[in-house]
């Protein structure tokens, strides 16, 4: 495929994915970008997995909801790929396949179709932000947000080890991600990297760590330790050497 004909049809394959998100979608023509991928994938939120799709270009990774029957989409969140951080995981919490991405704001597991397929999305996005770091003009991002434990996995606070009811509701400390009560997540600290002014809430724990480490003048983040239906589909690659799209895994 000649260099004008490839052009033209990114261009294309671009423009379709900005319509898909409607008017309240933001703008996604930019000079040397190219659709790379695109797939279903399964994000683990709060409460529960839901299916997203997810858009590779060789600067950003995209994702969004899907409405009126998987052609238009909604939620449109951006992540440059100098933020972004990959890291393969194993099977469980009632899905397979999964990995998880990093960003300084907000950190989330997702579940692949497949074992192909998200070794496909590592390779590709690890490759995709490797070729924009070297490149130049970008800084790799040095600090990521938590993942959050999700609501089912404790019935009780993770400090206090009173039991979750429904007036005692679970909330997530925003520094180590684990699952409190209220009283034990009373405090609030603005965490640089996930928002540069909003007072987040912590536990008591990561706020008395965080005053110690200021009258010692020591960073003493590192005293503890951090840590359905069937509804995404085959992902879709640009083949690089012959410049066409829509190759898949079966």
């Amino acid at each position: 495929m000649d260099q004008l004909t490839f052009e033209r049809e990114n261009h294309e394959r671009i423009q379709a994915v900005e319509n898909s998100f409607g008017p309240s979608g933001k703008s996604l023509s930019k000079p040397g970008r190219f659709l790379i991928g695109e797939g279903r994938l399964m994000k683990r939120c709060r409460k529960k997995w839901k299916p997203k799709a997810f858009f590779l270009f060789n600067d950003i990774l995209m994702y969004g909801s899907a409405i009126l029957d998987r052609r238009w989409y909604q939620k449109q969140k951006i992540i440059p790929l100098e933020d972004i951080q990959v890291e393969d995981m194993e099977d469980g919490m009632g899905a397979n396949h999964q990995w998880l991405i990093r960003t300084p704001s907000k950190s989330f597991f997702v579940s692949s179709l497949s074992l192909e397929e998200k070794q496909t999305w590592i390779k590709h996005i690890k490759g995709c932000r490797s070729s924009l770091l070297h490149g130049g003009g970008c800084q790799p991002g040095t600090t990521f947000a938590v993942s959050w434990i999700p609501d089912q996995a404790a019935e009780k606070c993770m400090r206090c080890f009173s039991n979750f009811t429904a007036t005692k509701r679970r909330h997530h400390c925003r520094k180590c991600g684990f699952l409190v009560c209220n009283l034990c997540s009373k405090k609030r600290e603005v965490i640089g990297h996930i928002h540069p002014t909003k007072q987040l809430r912590i536990c008591n724990l990561c706020h008395t760590i965080k005053t110690r480490g200021d009258r010692t003048g020591k960073d003493c983040s590192d005293e503890e330790e951090q840590e359905g239906m069937q509804t995404n589909r085959h992902s879709c690659w640009l083949d690089s050497e012959r410049g066409s799209w829509g190759h898949m895994f079966t």
